[in-house]
């Protein structure tokens, strides 16, 4: 049994092979191919403490990912997600590996927003917003250049001086409040932990595309009702009527999960406005970290 670090995760992962990677094991899993039981999460403290345990079969492994998703640490020197998981042979149960979790939670939810707006954003797209300033905005500015060649990326935070850091490192446009950013930009993200809508609907330019992957509570929300009348895309259905605060309290209809887009038994709608509500699954972390020891044999 190996155990993997953050920075050996690190040097194991390219986006290159992570998101059509997401795009195979979500399109398995809209064909029930794969097992995965609805996550538990356990609330330590409301609004600021929560574990949450994950586990799937995708194949010949079995994982299970134990992940802290503690909002208290925003601003602090600890991430506000901490994650591990322990990957077995399905057949017998048999340990193969223990990784660090975090840096594969960040990468699988961007490479999926990537892959999902590889299909749903106009192929012209050239301005993104992002709405968050953290890890996930980091991730996302990377992964989506891997599908879409930005000419103008706007970020935008509740935190003045964040969103001005990175732009600072990112070679970003920091704007001051959130309709400016989305203006007139053809692809959206937003990576908070908003309890409350922090982007509205009439700001989104006809045929725009938004990864909602934020506030993933059943009572939080980033998009208001009129964002979430658009054409609404989920990783899960079942998941997100669950765990969705966007899709639960605005009661959304659901046109198709990601898996069901990328096979092809629900067509892609690119010059539709559409909005990807991300909730997260266990599938897409067993993939990155079979792709993660899959490539130790080379690296050792």
């Amino acid at each position: 049994m190996i155990y993997l670090d953050e920075e050996a995760v690190r040097r194991r992962l390219r986006w290159e092979e992570l998101i059509p990677a997401m795009e195979r094991v979500l399109a398995e899993f809209s064909h029930a191919k794969h097992l995965q039981p609805m996550r538990t999460i356990l609330t330590i403290e409301e609004r600021q403490r929560y574990l949450g345990i994950m586990p799937a079969v995708v194949d010949d492994v079995m994982g299970a990912k134990f992940v802290t998703f503690y909002p208290a640490n925003a601003g602090s020197a600890w991430p506000t997600h901490q994650a591990t998981i322990v990957l077995y042979r399905t057949a017998n149960g048999e340990p193969l590996a223990a990784m660090d979790g975090r840096l594969i939670t960040e990468m699988r939810t961007a490479a999926v927003s990537a892959a999902v707006t590889r299909y749903l954003a106009s192929p012209d797209s050239r301005v993104l917003a992002l709405l968050g300033s953290g890890v996930q905005a980091h991730a996302h500015l990377e992964a989506l250049g891997h599908i879409c060649a930005f000419s103008d990326v706007r970020v935008w935070s509740r935190t003045p001086s964040h969103a001005e850091r990175f732009a600072r490192e990112r070679g970003a446009t920091a704007v001051g409040s959130a309709e400016k950013a989305v203006r007139g930009a053809d692809v959206v993200v937003t990576a908070t932990a908003a309890h409350e809508p922090i982007l509205e609907g009439a700001w989104l330019k006809a045929g725009a595309h938004v990864n909602a992957v934020g506030s993933s509570r059943p009572d939080w929300r980033e998009l208001d009702d009129a964002a979430m009348a658009n054409v609404v895309v989920v990783d899960s259905r079942e998941a997100a009527a669950r765990e969705a605060g966007d899709v639960i309290i605005s009661k959304a209809p659901v046109y198709a999960e990601a898996g069901e887009i990328f096979s092809g038994s629900r067509r892609a709608l690119p010059e539709k406005t559409t909005i990807f509500k991300s909730v997260g699954l266990a599938v897409e972390d067993v993939a990155a970290a079979r792709l993660a020891i899959d490539a130790t044999g080379p690296q050792e």
